[in-house]
């Protein structure tokens, strides 16, 4: 417990550092999935207790009980699609089996160059996709621990860049008002670079001799960038908990490697355990943050027990980029 508890405090000292801005590769890796948590303003880390857990805290999964998908859609901007599925398989004493996939479709582009500016009649796409595998045990009742292991492609016309990264997390629940501490390192993997046939060109070796190959086959070579690391702590706790009425707050400290420090907050109220409503912010702290207030609503209904399905839905505003829709579709089995 002690080694916990300085994991914490390290965790949150590194909320006063700097970071650098704007210099990673795979961005999309940091946009946040499933309706439910981006409506509670990203404050999910210490509750994560539904298949969203693969994204936020691999951990929380440990905590489903019996097994669950969900499939999930954003509206994202410049009519960009960012779809996100995941499941989880709770094997009982074996721990819990995660799989998830996401994928942002750029959507199709003209091709344009200094001599035809208004476009050459070709098309181009650029794609992001990761594939993930996850795993987390329940250590005791009240700890919990899980991991995801993940392949991460990004693709534009001939080039793409790959690499593999890992997911970290750690939950644990109290007995003082249902409080949770959460914690999670998110992309830690190698760095990428582009390659493909698009960076091949026709090169003079030595353009100082006449008479020589000018023409030679040569690729140009980029720089790699790292991947976006993001180190999160949460707590959560339940204000209210009786049968008919359930009432959730929570708060993240966040810090990236390629933005500043930051904090999310959220609440989910739950009236007789089948419609929600939610509310939350993102961002606070941070300077020239568009991200901000956050809202949404839900609707569960279970079948049978340990068999039923949820709805979610999230709006996010982004300030002068306008906002975000989100939408969730989740079974219980």
């Amino acid at each position: 417990m002690k080694k916990i508890i300085v994991f914490y405090l390290i965790s949150f000292g590194c909320l006063f550092a700097q970071s650098n801005v704007g210099s990673t590769a795979a961005p999309f890796l940091n946009i946040a999935i499933g309706a439910r948590p981006i409506s509670m303003g990203g404050a999910f880390s210490a509750t994560a207790n539904d298949v969203s857990a693969l994204y936020w805290n691999p951990a929380g999964v440990a905590r489903i009980e019996g097994s669950e998908a969900m499939f999930a859609y954003s509206n994202w901007f410049a009519d960009i699609n960012y779809n996100w599925s995941g499941a989880a398989i709770n094997l009982g004493g074996m721990g819990t089996f995660g799989l998830s996939v996401t994928y942002l479709d750029y959507g199709e582009m003209e091709i344009t160059n200094l001599a035809e500016q208004d476009g050459t009649g070709q098309m181009f796409s650029a794609k992001d996709m990761a594939l993930a595998l996850s795993y987390a045990y329940n250590l005791t009742d009240k700890f919990s621990i899980g991991g995801t292991a993940k392949y991460i492609e990004q693709s534009i016309w001939n080039s793409s860049a790959t690499s593999v990264a890992f997911d970290l997390g750690v939950l644990y629940y109290s007995d003082i008002m249902g409080i949770r501490i959460g914690a999670s390192i998110s992309n830690f993997g190698n760095e990428m670079n582009l390659s493909g046939k698009d960076l091949l060109v026709l090169y003079d070796i030595d353009r100082q001799i006449d008479g020589n190959n000018d023409q030679i086959l040569a690729s140009l070579k980029t720089d790699p960038f790292p991947l976006p690391l993001l180190f999160r702590i949460g707590l959560a706790a339940n204000i209210i908990d009786t049968k008919d009425h359930l009432l959730m707050i929570g708060i993240d400290a966040l810090h990236p490697n390629d933005n500043n420090e930051s904090l999310n907050i959220g609440m989910e109220y739950v009236l007789y355990d089948l419609i929600a409503l939610r509310g939350g912010y993102k961002s606070l702290f941070l300077d020239n943050a568009e991200e901000g207030l956050t809202l949404g609503v839900g609707i569960k209904y279970n079948f049978a027990p340990g068999l039923g399905f949820y709805f979610d839905y999230a709006y996010q505003d982004f300030g002068v980029l306008d906002n975000t829709q989100h939408f969730t579709l989740g079974l219980r089995f």
